[in-house]
């Protein structure tokens, strides 16, 4: 999970890899409450005992089954986040199924920082965040994370295990790249 030497190749040894996770068990709550709005909505559209008409069962079926299917989705897409860095960019996967996906050149960056407490409210809360004045974050827990400063005056913030950690690699792997940050333009909140 930390600095990972990977095989050497015909050029010499690969540049060094880092990953890193972090996890918040907690997500299953509303994950778990998700999942029951949705079978409640099932149990509706199977055994429903209403007699007031097909317009108020379809709705409540389909109220609670996209409900349940947007508070399941919501909460299991950040019950972890994993990062990686290499030589090329830095990439951060949100959940089980690795959506939401960021993946930030490391030509885009021009520092890296360690913060030792990231809140959910500091940003607003849990997920992928963004705050005009604090620029983007994926947010899972409590606790460290790395902040990226990007070559257009915006930052990256994800919480991560072992953060500083993160920033040593990819401090050292700013310090032998050859070509200068490029500046990037607006991504959408990025």
């Amino acid at each position: 999970m930390r600095d990972q030497p990977q095989n050497q190749g015909p050029e010499g040894p690969a540049p060094p890899v880092w990953t890193g996770r972090a996890t918040n068990r907690m997500q299953w709550l509303p994950a778990i409450g998700g999942a029951a709005c949705m079978a409640l909505g099932i149990t509706l559209a199977v055994a429903s005992p209403w007699t007031s008409g097909i317009a108020p069962l379809l709705m409540a079926v389909i109220g609670c089954v996209a409900a349940g299917l947007l508070v399941l989705f919501g909460t299991l897409a950040f019950v972890h986040v994993a990062v990686r860095v290499d030589h090329r960019a830095m990439e951060v996967r949100c959940g089980h199924m690795g959506v939401p996906r960021r993946r930030i050149p490391l030509s885009h960056v021009v520092g890296a920082d360690f913060a030792p407490s990231v809140t959910p409210r500091q940003w607003g809360g849990w997920g992928y965040r963004w705050r005009p004045e604090m620029g983007t974050a994926v947010v899972v827990r409590r606790g460290e994370g790395l902040v990226l400063r990007l070559g257009d005056g915006r930052t990256f913030t994800v919480t991560v295990d072992d953060a500083e950690s993160a920033v040593r690699a990819i401090r050292a792997l700013l310090l032998h790249r050859t070509t200068p940050p490029t500046p990037t333009g607006p991504t959408g909140g990025g």
